[in-house]
C-alpha cells in the first residue's frame, strides 16, 4: 500500500513540474529595452583621432553610450554603441562588470564598441593624446548606467531584420600607385601602396580592396506597435567636416537622429524614447571620399555629416519598414579569448628612434618620422603577447561578430560569405582596441595602417587567427555546440 502511494505521489509531482516547466516554457516573453546616457567631455579636455593632441573648444552635438537590451526569457544580450574613437578593454571589463551587478546580464554576453568618431573625448591613449582618469571612470558610470536603464525598461516586443545598401558613400582609401612614384613610410623605408592619395592625383592606378555596402538593419518595436531602437551597422570609418576644436558624434550621432525621424510617429509618445544606433562595421581602410573623382569646393561644417546620415537612414529603414517581425526567437552568446603577437621594435630601431626623439624640438612630435619615433619608444614596453576577445551573437537566424581592432574590409566580407547565418554582420572595436587589422597580404604591402604604433602592432597573421576562431564559433552557434 505504502508502495502504490509514494509512486502515486511520485507521479504526481513528475506531471506537476512538467506542467509547470510547460508553463513557464510558454510564459517565455520576447523582451527588449533600449536607453543612452551622456558622455560629453568637459570644454578644455581632450580630443583624440589626430597626430597631436586637439583640444575640446565647443560641443556641437553631445556623445551618448546607446545600449540595447534582448532578452527571450532565458538568455539576454546586451549592447552599448558608444560615440569615441576607441575604448580600452580595461575601461569596458569596468563598464561590464558594474551593469552585471545590477541587470545580471553575464559579461561575456555583453557586446560594447566604439563607433570612431574622430570628435570625440580621449578615452584611450594614442599618438599624442591621453585620456583624463575621471574622463574614463566617467565612461566606465554612464556606459554601464545605459546598459541598467535598458534593461530597466525591457518591454515585450517584436524584432525584425533587413539588409539595405548604400554604394555611394564608400570608397577603399588604400591605392596602387604608378610604377616610379615614391611612397616613403616613417621608418625609412617605402611602401607599395598609399592611403588617401589625394583627389585626381594622376599617380593613382587601382584601388587596392574591395568595399561593403551593406547597411544591416535590426529592428525593435512593443508589440502595441511603439519603436523601441534600430541597431544598423555600416561600413565607413567615419566622416569628419566637424568645426574645429568641437565634440561631435559624426554621422553616426545624426543617423540616430534621423532614423528617429523615419519610424516614429510623431502624435505618438515615444515613452521611453526611441534609440538610433549605428555602430561601426569593417572600415578599417574605407571612407567616404571618392579619390577618381572631381574636386569640389569645401562644404560647411556637418553638411557632409547629415547628407551621409540621411542616406544611410534612408538605405536602414527601406530594409526594416516592410521586414517579417517575430515575437518569438532563440539568443545565445558565445566568447573566445585569444592570444596574440605584438610586433615589438628591434634594438635597431629602438636606437634611431630615440635618436630621431633626441632631436625633435618637442615635447609635441610634429613631423610623421617623429610621431612614429615616439610609438616606437612607448612600444618597446608592450608586452610580447595581448590577450583580445572575439565574440559572436546569435539572434533566431541572424548573427553578429565582433572584434577590438579597427578591421579591413575583406575580411568583414569573408566572415559574411562564409558564415552559417544570413545575415551576419560584424561590429568593430568591440570590447577593447588593438590598433588595426589589416590582412597578411595587406601588411606587405605596407601603408598608414600597417604602420607599428599602438595604432597598429598585432601580429602580421592576427587576421587569420581570429576569422578562424569566429567562424568556428559561428559554426558551433549553427550546430548548437
Amino acid at each position: 500500500m505504502k508502495s502504490s502511494v509514494c509512486t502515486f505521489l511520485l507521479s504526481l509531482l513528475f506531471l506537476t513540474g512538467s506542467a509547470l516547466a510547460q508553463s513557464n516554457s510558454a510564459n517565455k516573453v520576447f523582451q527588449a529595452g533600449a536607453a543612452k546616457s551622456t558622455i560629453t567631455p568637459k570644454i578644455g579636455s581632450s580630443i583624440n583621432g589626430n597626430m597631436q593632441d586637439v583640444t575640446v573648444r565647443h560641443v556641437h552635438d553631445d556623445i551618448h553610450a546607446r545600449a540595447l537590451v534582448l532578452d527571450d526569457g532565458q538568455t539576454k544580450l546586451g549592447f552599448v554603441v558608444l560615440d569615441l574613437c576607441m575604448v580600452s578593454r580595461e575601461t569596458l571589463d569596468k563598464a561590464k562588470q558594474r551593469a552585471s551587478e545590477f541587470t545580471g546580464i553575464p559579461v561575456q554576453n555583453m557586446m560594447m564598441s566604439a563607433t570612431h568618431t574622430h570628435s570625440a573625448g580621449t578615452a584611450c591613449g594614442v599618438f599624442q593624446s591621453d585620456p583624463d582618469p575621471a574622463y574614463v571612470d566617467f565612461i566606465v558610470e554612464r556606459t554601464a548606467d545605459a546598459l541598467i536603464r535598458a534593461h530597466e525598461n525591457r518591454a515585450p516586443a517584436v524584432i525584425s531584420w533587413g539588409v539595405g545598401k548604400e554604394e555611394s558613400e564608400v570608397f577603399n582609401r588604400r591605392w596602387y600607385m604608378k610604377p616610379g612614384t615614391a611612397m616613403p613610410n616613417p621608418f625609412g623605408g617605402q611602401d607599395q601602396v598609399k592611403m588617401n592619395p589625394g583627389v585626381e592625383n594622376p599617380n593613382m592606378d587601382k584601388p587596392a580592396g574591395p568595399i561593403d555596402p551593406e547597411v544591416p538593419s535590426i529592428f525593435l518595436k512593443t508589440v502595441d506597435g511603439k519603436p523601441i531602437a534600430v541597431l544598423a551597422n555600416y561600413s565607413l570609418h567615419y566622416v569628419g567636416g566637424t568645426g574645429p576644436g568641437e565634440i561631435s558624434a559624426d554621422y553616426y550621432g545624426a543617423f540616430a537622429d534621423r532614423i528617429g525621424d523615419l519610424v516614429l510617429n510623431e502624435k505618438t509618445l515615444n515613452d521611453p524614447p526611441f534609440v538610433g544606433i549605428m555602430s561601426n562595421g569593417t572600415s578599417g581602410d574605407i571612407n567616404n571620399i571618392n579619390w577618381p573623382g572631381k574636386k569640389t569646393e569645401a562644404l560647411p561644417h556637418y553638411e557632409k555629416i547629415r547628407s551621409v546620415a540621411d542616406k544611410v537612414a534612408s538605405a536602414s529603414y527601406s530594409a526594416i519598414k516592410n521586414a517579417p517581425q517575430q515575437n518569438s526567437i532563440k539568443l545565445a552568446a558565445k566568447q573566445e579569448e585569444i592570444r596574440l603577437g605584438v610586433r615589438k621594435p628591434t634594438a635597431q630601431d629602438i636606437k634611431r628612434a630615440e635618436g630621431i626623439v633626441a632631436k625633435a624640438a618637442g615635447p609635441t612630435m610634429q613631423s610623421l618620422e617623429e610621431i612614429y619615433a615616439r610609438e616606437t619608444l612607448l612600444l618597446r614596453d608592450y608586452p610580447d603577447q595581448v590577450d583580445l576577445i572575439l565574440q559572436v551573437f546569435k539572434i533566431g537566424d541572424l548573427a553578429i561578430t565582433a572584434i577590438p581592432a579597427e578591421v579591413f574590409v575583406e575580411i568583414g566580407l569573408e566572415l559574411k560569405a562564409k558564415s552559417p547565418f544570413k545575415p551576419t554582420f560584424n561590429i568593430e572595436l568591440a570590447n577593447g582596441y588593438n590598433g588595426y587589422l589589416p590582412t597578411a597580404k595587406h601588411h606587405k604591402l605596407g601603408g598608414y595602417e600597417t604602420w607599428r604604433a599602438r595604432s597598429s602592432y598585432l601580429e602580421e597573421t592576427a587576421a587569420d587567427k581570429i576569422l578562424a576562431v569566429l567562424l568556428r564559433l559561428l559554426n558551433d552557434h549553427k550546430s548548437g555546440k
